[in-house]
């Protein structure tokens, strides 16, 4: 392949990340507005929340690996599908149990989410770049999972908004890595 090409592709997938990312944020943000807003005060609501937000996190990771290659490709994406898709199921169970395992269900998911976005940061950063903000995204929602899981087994019965909080660096994360790509890409050309 010629330099051009090569060239072409990166400033495709930087395009695309771009778009991606503020998609991302955009909804967490909307996602951590109506948690605070209605869903505390409306459990149905918040359960639908609880159940969409991995759901989405699901469809994301299908929709931006199959921009960059498919699953077969991107292994950590694929992974992390998988995980996020079992979560929705998982949350919607737990939702007829308790919110003590709700956020169980919440924790696990953060650590392996996590740990699966750190690993496509990873790779993404040798071809694209401007990835150290999903980096530590992935490992920051990795330990939050842990947080999750102490909490899970708390005193305290929990709610949408202890995983509000979460969703809301989610959204910083993603907002950052958008604009970190847009600024750094202004600087080049």
């Amino acid at each position: 392949m010629t330099e051009r090409v090569l060239e072409d592709r990166r400033t495709d997938g930087r395009r695309w990340l771009t778009t991606y990312y503020f998609a991302r944020a955009a909804f967490s943000i909307v996602w951590v507005a109506a948690a605070f807003a209605v869903a505390a005060d409306m459990p149905v609501l918040a359960g639908v929340l609880l159940i969409l937000y991995p759901a989405w996190d699901a469809a994301a990771n299908v929709e931006d690996a199959r921009r960059n290659g498919g699953l077969r490709h991107n292994p950590t994406q694929a992974l992390n599908a998988i995980v996020s898709a079992t979560t929705t199921a998982a949350v919607a169970i737990a939702l007829g149990m308790s919110m003590y395992a709700v956020l169980g269900v919440f924790g696990i998911w953060a650590t392996l989410s996590g740990l699966f976005q750190l690993g496509t940061g990873l790779r993404r950063w040798k071809t694209v770049g401007a990835q150290w903000a999903m980096v530590l995204s992935g490992a920051q929602s990795a330990v939050v999972g842990g947080t999750f899981l102490v909490k899970a087994n708390g005193s305290v019965v929990p709610g949408i908004t202890d995983v509000a909080p979460y969703a809301g660096f989610g959204a910083f994360y993603f907002l950052v890595s958008a604009l970190w790509i847009v600024v750094s890409d202004r600087r080049r050309g």
